[in-house]
């Protein structure tokens, strides 16, 4: 079963969105760089930034999408200079030909990402011939594999039901699945219809990463922007770790979850630190590089990416503020 997929870590058919790469060289560069997120938990710093004043037009606009599909495909098309995703998805996007560049990294999930169950299966191996909703994305994918890995399950030993987002939480009432692979804030909403944590992200550490990406020509046309931009993302996470009140008060709305559920949600992941991203981004070995060439090889393997994304010039640490 296929939908359109509406969620946080969906993927565009890079193979049909490849011809727009050259769009974004043929249109009149922008008066601002465009950010484009969506509503991660671990994408916080860029909303609360935006909420403190930290990202301040014309030079800068934060641009809400529905989905990580959007994003790519805004990318793509020019419309956008940077976004944040994941990881497996910014590989995918360097297979497919966009010119992408980290520079900065936000967040590992630490248990957000989820597979959620009814009540009454409690071990891994009963998930054998169960109905598991999950995302046709990179990130669903490696969920669903390492979890049936655990397992000691094969893919054919479980009826794959390919749903996102509010969807699943749809299906899971209607009960015509019986788990899912889900993230924050998706899951507690499951935990409130009775589903019960399985395993989670926790298990699995190094496979989720959510980072900021930026076309390769935007951050050589206008590096004062992505300078202020993550600046003001390092400020907004100083307010998330030293004034978290605050922080869960201004986040809570944008995100769409109560004070409470915000600040569960964010127990399941682990901000990367400013001295974080220097490790991760900086020194003749970035340590990012040598992660993404692991989740590559566990891509390749899950048949996620057909060939080795391209890392070279993958990581851009000129815009992180001194230690």
């Amino acid at each position: 079963m296929t939908h359109t997929d509406t969620s946080r870590r969906s993927l565009l058919a890079l193979a049909a969105s490849a011809p727009l790469v050259g769009l974004f060289g043929c249109q009149r560069p922008p008066e601002m760089v465009r950010v484009a997120s969506n509503s991660w938990v671990g994408y916080a710093p860029l909303f609360l930034a935006r909420e403190l004043g930290h990202l301040q037009e014309p030079l800068l606009r934060l641009v809400q999408m529905p989905s990580n599909s959007a994003s790519l495909m805004a990318l793509a098309s020019g419309q956008i200079e940077a976004a944040a995703l994941t990881l497996d998805e910014l590989l995918v996007a360097r297979g497919g030909g966009l010119d992408l560049q980290v520079i900065m990294v936000f967040d590992e999930s630490a248990g957000a990402d989820v597979v959620m169950v009814r009540p009454g299966i409690t071990r891994l191996e009963q998930l054998r011939g169960q109905r598991i909703a999950v995302e046709n994305t990179a990130t669903g994918a490696l969920m669903l594999s390492h979890t049936l890995q655990a397992a000691g399950l094969a893919p054919n030993d479980v009826v794959k039901v390919e749903l996102a987002g509010p969807r699943q939480t749809d299906a899971y009432t209607r009960q015509q699945v019986d788990a899912v692979v889900c993230f924050e804030p998706h899951a507690t909403q499951l935990a409130k219809l009775g589903a019960q944590r399985l395993i989670d992200s926790s298990q699995f550490p190094g496979l989720i990463l959510d980072v900021l990406v930026a076309q390769k020509v935007a951050v050589q046309t206008w590096p004062q922007h992505f300078t202020q931009l993550v600046a003001g993302c390092f400020k907004a996470m100083a307010v998330l770790q030293h004034t978290p009140q605050l922080a869960h008060q201004l986040l809570a709305p944008t995100l769409g979850i109560t004070q409470h559920e915000l600040q569960q949600a964010l127990k399941g992941v682990r901000m990367e630190t400013l001295a974080d991203n220097h490790t991760l981004l900086g020194g003749p070995t970035p340590g990012l590089l040598t992660t993404a060439q692991k989740v590559s090889a566990m891509m390749l393997s899950s048949q996620l990416l057909k060939a080795p994304a391209p890392t070279d010039r993958l990581v851009n640490a000129q815009f992180l503020p001194p230690l």
